[in-house]
């Protein structure tokens, strides 16, 4: 899925709880004893430092959905 495409998503209500559940369920996986032993592959911190940042521009990019 495009970055541009996931950000639409997240906009909507349904889009934001299926993001959120989807984060739940990768962090009750990566906290299993057996999967935290394991080294992760450098291309995956690669994609995960990339997702992280398209993240951080997002919030930063001035749009707001919060109600005063």
């Amino acid at each position: 899925m495009q970055p541009e495409r996931q950000h639409q998503n997240w906009r909507s209500e349904a889009g934001s709880r299926l993001w959120l559940s989807g984060l739940i369920a990768a962090m009750k996986h990566a906290e299993r004893p057996e999967v935290r032993r394991q080294p992760v592959a450098p291309e995956i911190l690669l994609e995960l430092r990339a997702q992280l940042a398209l993240t951080a521009s997002f919030r930063t990019s001035g749009t707001s959905t919060l109600r005063h």
